[in-house]
């Protein structure tokens, strides 16, 4: 047991150094050498649990995955908000979640496979999607899967030009606003008149993630 709670540091310390590199240098820029420096460890540790760069990149992108789960709503529009609101506040608090969006942004990133957030993100919109519809909180006209791609989509775009404009302070807001268009084509509109799209949500529901998971943790010891 304590063998492998040491890999799992060890797993997170390389993950955390080379999400620092990725972010800063971009994939191409970004050597081996640079994350072995910022992590601290031998050659041989980083290779036991990374076969390669690319591995290493792939597994900063599927960092994202490993969050907590956003807790079950009543409302699935108002569960679909919270992922994305939780993800927005992430982006301006964990550095594993920057560089894994970087990566999957990064058109210079030759060789890599950057589909892993955009399916994941498309996956989880359509799963919530599909369950509001059957609760009667969509419009009629409304397509799952096509309403996440454009979700997804638009929120890229809309945490680039934060990354680029602010460094991400301006990103809730911004993201906001991109709900705010986006849902009356969407929710009915008696459901989003109960939907909580304030620019504070992101960080309350991590807020209610970490207290949920501290329970767990005390639940788990007794």
């Amino acid at each position: 047991m304590v063998t492998q709670d040491r890999a799992i540091r060890t797993r997170r310390t390389i993950l955390t150094a080379a999400a620092k590199v990725f972010e800063e240098r971009g994939y191409r820029a970004a050597t081996i050498s640079e994350i072995l420096s910022a992590a601290g460890v031998t050659k041989g540790a980083l290779y036991f649990h990374f076969a390669s760069k690319e591995d290493l990149a792939e597994g900063v992108i599927s960092e994202q995955d490993q969050q907590l789960p956003i807790p079950e709503r009543a409302c699935k529009v108002q569960e679909m908000v919270d992922a994305v609101m939780v993800h927005a506040f992430r982006l301006q608090t964990d550095p594993l979640v920057r560089a894994g969006v970087r990566l999957s942004l990064d058109q210079q990133a030759q060789g890599l496979d950057r589909r892993g957030g955009f399916l994941r993100w498309s996956a989880v919109g359509v799963e919530l999607l599909t369950a509001a519809r059957a609760q009667g909180e969509l419009l009629p006209h409304v397509v799952p899967t096509v309403t996440a791609d454009v979700l997804v989509g638009s929120f890229a775009g809309v945490q680039a030009m934060s990354q680029t404009m602010s460094n991400y302070q301006d990103l809730p807001a911004r993201v906001t606003a991109l709900l705010r268009h986006i849902l009356p084509s969407v929710v009915m509109p008696s459901v989003l008149a109960a939907v909580d799209l304030t620019e504070g949500r992101g960080a309350a529901v991590n807020d209610e993630l970490q207290q949920l998971h501290v329970l767990q943790q005390a639940a788990a010891l007794t």
